[in-house]
């Protein structure tokens, strides 16, 4: 491994696959010669999402982060640190898995729901997967510009990075989303 995509933003190049990765934005957390591991930022979860409602007294997003533990809750947290077990991500975002400072953070208004992002699951890659995958062109890479983590983003978010990018992701981002119609 030569060089480390921890902190970049993996966008996922149309194909005609429908998988979980279709039309994706991932946040890369980690990245070393042991393999790499991510959030998926643009995938609601309404299944998660309905779960989650048990916990709070008001509706709440869940994203799918990936196609590996599903049932594993993740949790990208803006500002305060609340629980002494976290990852930071950035000075002003961190990671944590711990649920339970999490819901008590925000039921006790000592964070607000909105300073956090709910993820079930994770995107996960072996011991240079993600380096042969972009090497493949399944993935292109861009650097964090201003992104707000923590903001409830669907399909526009992909769309939108992708005519920042301008040339030939100008026209991926208005291709439909089953290319094969196009």
């Amino acid at each position: 491994m030569n060089y480390s995509y921890k902190g970049k933003i993996l966008i996922s190049t149309p194909d005609i696959s429908g998988d979980i990765f279709s039309r994706s934005v991932v946040l890369v957390i980690e990245h070393s010669e042991n393999g790499a591991f991510g959030l998926i930022l643009n995938k609601k979860n309404p299944t998660m999402s309905d779960r989650f409602k048990s916990f709070f007294d008001f509706p709440v997003e869940v994203y799918d982060g990936g196609p590996v533990e599903n049932e594993k809750v993740f949790f990208i947290i803006k500002g305060k640190k609340i629980t002494e077990q976290f990852t930071d991500i950035t000075p002003e975002f961190y990671l944590t898995e711990d649920i339970e400072s999490v819901i008590n953070a925000v039921l006790q208004n000592e964070i607000n729901i909105q300073d956090v992002k709910i993820f079930s699951g994770y995107s996960g890659w072996s011991s240079s997967q993600l380096d042969q995958e972009i090497q493949r062109k399944v993935w292109t890479v861009v650097d964090v510009y201003n992104l707000d983590y923590t903001l409830p983003n669907d399909q526009t978010l992909w769309k939108s990075i992708m005519q920042n990018l301008g040339g030939e992701f100008l026209l991926w981002a208005n291709a439909p989303e089953d290319i094969s119609l196009n």
